[in-house]
């Protein structure tokens, strides 16, 4: 049985009752377990690069049943090592990556998976670091990791050493790579990636890496495999390091299932540190990126330099009061909200642009990974209002690939485009931005990418139902499990951010047209069921219906990911017209209610997460969204590996625990406003950016009447009373205090 240890320092210490700062408290363990999909590996704040233990089946060849793969390489409830991944994908839903695995074992070589796997026991991880002990081998295994390299350490007891490099095992089918060994503790190569939820072959390129060792190694060599691994020794090619000539071990092994070892002979216990630079760009860039960021230094101190770096970023968000483990599931979702997006530039600034093939640059950071059907509710509007700086460099980089290849991202990729999930989301992320006063960047750029997916009707990517969405003013039905009602919501939630932010720039026509367009939703809404439901082209209702089809996730006509309850109150932008369209304030308080007292919440998903803070627009029924709130947070959000509700989702989960235990909640996307509940701390400091904003901090402070007060009693803004369940960002973002009394 594996022991759980969450580390507390970059010094060790064993408990966290002694804990100070922010990054004592995170727990990598949380999300790992319950299909959250995070992992335990060592990362920095936006790395490239993450040192993740492997121990999920994977993809070893393209003839598995497609059951057989995970979206993550590390699940807690599994106990078979296999070694660790170093390019890696956290809290989404399809695999990709999970590759460039490193494997360290004793006594008589082997190559395959099957032959070298291990339990393990003692896992311990912090911020910036991952351990654990290899039961069958007797070693001591360390991860840390930089920006864009990592270094594990291995403790070997004495005896025959092995360092097994495997560029065939991996989390999807693609296999292919290149390896050449250069010296006898160096290997140099690339291994495609790239086929999220098994894209298009086209889709695939390549990751490159340098791989170099602190000792050398007495024999190393290569290997090659047949397509399935069954436990066969074959097609080896070993080198004697003390003897052979250079040109002997430095021919280069192209194909798939290839690896390559490097043994030593220890009479002692040996420290092996190996370090791992990695680029999207080129192998000289990985050499590089490991030279400038680690090459010179030992694996303690990169170790203390990434926890340093987290605690720095935690840091700009300070909690007083709560329970230990409140804090822990605190600042561990603030930690998984600083994963992706992440960093795809080489510390040279190069990066592979989006569709033309050419190598780009940049000075500051070009992001990637964005998976904005997700991330456009809540994830941006943590980013706008405590990291701005961050959230700038994201816009610039989705319009960034719009200059290069003529669309927003939708759900992009190290530079490709997945196209995965519905809607427009980019436009309302820049909208949203811009919304909240972060403008330092192309403007009227951003307003014609946004206009061309949102008005062009023929080949768009992004909204490829566009022509039946402007015509019907709804999208109808076309064929089955086409996900039309999801689909037209999501358009009505691109089209108000677009709205809004022509308003601002002074664009009244575009402003009023797709102010028009946003209303769209309500010729989704059958009056006879009191929900959203599918639509034929002739107007007609589709049928057979019901509200609860879609449910646990299986495939259904007009929506993606959920049932008709998990749709029908996903307006957020009109939180009035919905209300409206529902019969009034108190059918619609009842119906709303019905979602949580019937099981018909789903916290785990994104359509219905805004659901709770619905109530604070209804005077008189804002202790609806404490309760409601209260008890989600906490029923389905815990210090354990299973303490998220499901998949992360690249932060999106964790960002709405983040914000619904501060007590604010963005809940009208492209509005600059946050919606109030109880908060779980006595006091929070947001520190603001004085590169952005005027404020230097703002406070929300608590005062409970009991210990487990947690219903509002009242609310001063700045010392002056506060009678509404809302405060725009600006508020925030000028320095103050919102002061809140629990009853």
């Amino acid at each position: 049985m594996k022991r759980i240890l969450t580390i507390i320092t970059a010094v060790g210490l064993l408990s966290s009752v002694s804990a100070q700062n922010p990054a004592d408290y995170v727990n990598p363990f949380i999300g790992s377990d319950n299909y959250g999909t995070t992992n335990p590996g060592a990362i920095v704040p936006r790395g490239m690069i993450s040192a993740v233990p492997f121990n999920v089946s994977g993809r070893p060849n393209k003839h598995e049943k497609d059951s057989d793969w995970w979206s993550t390489p590390y699940s807690n409830v599994n106990e078979t090592f296999t070694g660790f991944s170093h390019v890696n994908l956290s809290g989404v839903g399809c695999p990709d990556l999970g590759t460039i695995i490193l494997m360290p074992t004793t006594g008589e070589l082997k190559t395959s998976p099957g032959e070298y796997a291990t339990s393990y026991s003692d896992e311990e991880a912090e911020p910036g670091y991952y351990s654990n002990k290899l039961t069958r081998y007797d070693i001591k295994t360390e991860v840390t990791a930089s920006v864009r390299s990592a270094v594990n350490r291995y403790t070997f007891p004495a005896g025959q050493a092995n360092v097994l490099l495997n560029l065939g095992l991996g989390l999807t089918n693609e296999q292919d790579g290149y390896l050449r060994i250069t010296s006898n503790n160096e290997v140099e190569g690339f291994r495609t990636v790239g086929s999220f939820c098994y894209n298009s072959p086209e889709e695939i390129y390549p990751v490159y890496f340098v791989i170099k060792l602190d000792k050398k190694a007495d024999t190393f060599g290569t290997w090659k495999k047949p397509p399935h691994y069954n436990g066969v020794e074959g097609n080896w090619m070993g080198y004697n390091g003390k003897t052979r000539l250079m040109k002997e071990y430095t021919k280069p092994l192209v194909g798939d299932s290839i690896g390559a070892y490097f043994t030593y002979h220890f009479d002692k216990e040996t420290e092996v540190e190996v370090q791992v630079g990695v680029s999207y760009v080129s192998i000289e860039n990985a050499r590089e990126n490991l030279h400038k960021e680690i090459a010179n230094k030992h694996f303690n101190e990169i170790r203390t330099e990434a926890y340093n770096k987290w605690n720095e970023t935690l840091s700009r968000i300070k909690v007083k009061g709560g329970t230990e483990d409140q804090k822990t599931i605190f600042y561990t979702a603030l930690y998984h909200t600083h994963i992706h997006p992440n960093t795809l530039n080489d510390i040279n600034g190069e990066y592979p642009t989006v569709g033309s093939g050419k190598i780009g640059h940049t000075d500051g950071t070009r992001y990637t990974v964005f998976s904005l059907w997700d991330t456009y509710r809540n994830m941006h509007q943590l980013m706008s209002l405590v990291y701005p700086d961050e959230q700038l460099g994201m816009v610039r980089s989705m319009i960034d690939m719009y200059k290069e290849n003529g669309w927003l991202p939708k759900w992009e990729l190290n530079s490709t485009e997945t196209f995965t999930m519905v809607g427009d989301p980019a436009a309302v992320v820049i909208s949203d931005t811009y919304m909240r006063g972060i403008r330092d960047f192309d403007t009227e750029m951003a307003m014609e990418a946004m206009l061309k997916s949102a008005t062009q009707t023929e080949n768009n990517p992004l909204r490829p139902e566009l022509n039946e969405y402007l015509k019907h003013q709804y999208i109808p039905v076309q064929e089955e499990f086409d996900g039309s009602v999801s689909t037209t919501l999501e358009y009505g939630a691109a089209d108000f951010a677009i709205a809004q932010m022509a308003k601002e720039l002074g664009q009244t026509s575009t402003y009023k047209t797709f102010m028009k367009r946003a209303g769209y939703y309500k010729n989704m809404y059958d009056k006879g069921e009191g929900v959203m439901r599918p639509r034929m082209s002739d107007g007609s209702w589709f049928a057979p219906f019901s509200p609860m089809d879609g449910a646990n996730f299986k495939p259904v006509t007009g929506f993606i990911e959920g049932t008709s309850w998990h749709y029908s109150f996903m307006v957020p932008y009109d939180a009035k017209g919905l209300i409206k369209l529902n019969g009034g304030n108190k059918k619609f308080v009842d119906k709303l209610q019905s979602v949580f007292d019937n099981g018909l919440y789903e916290p785990d998903n994104e359509p219905d997460m805004g659901y709770a803070f619905l109530f604070n627009y209804v005077k008189g029924e804002e202790w609806r969204t404490q309760k409601e709130v209260r008890k989600i947070v906490d029923h389905d959000y815990s210090n354990t590996p299973g303490g998220i509700p499901g998949n992360d989702d690249t932060g999106t989960m964790s960002a709405w625990l983040a914000f619904a235990m501060m007590g604010i909640y963005p809940d009208a996307p492209a509005v600059p406003q946050y919606t109030i509940c109880s908060p779980y701390f006595d006091e929070i400091t947001i520190e603001l950016d004085s590169g952005f904003y005027s404020g230097k901090n703002f406070i929300i402070e608590t005062v409970k009447t009991n210990r487990k007060a947690s219903t509002i009693e009242k609310m001063e803004l700045n010392g002056q009373p506060l009678k509404s369940y809302f405060i725009s960002h600006n508020d925030i973002v000028k320095g103050g205090k919102l002061k809140i009394w629990l009853k």
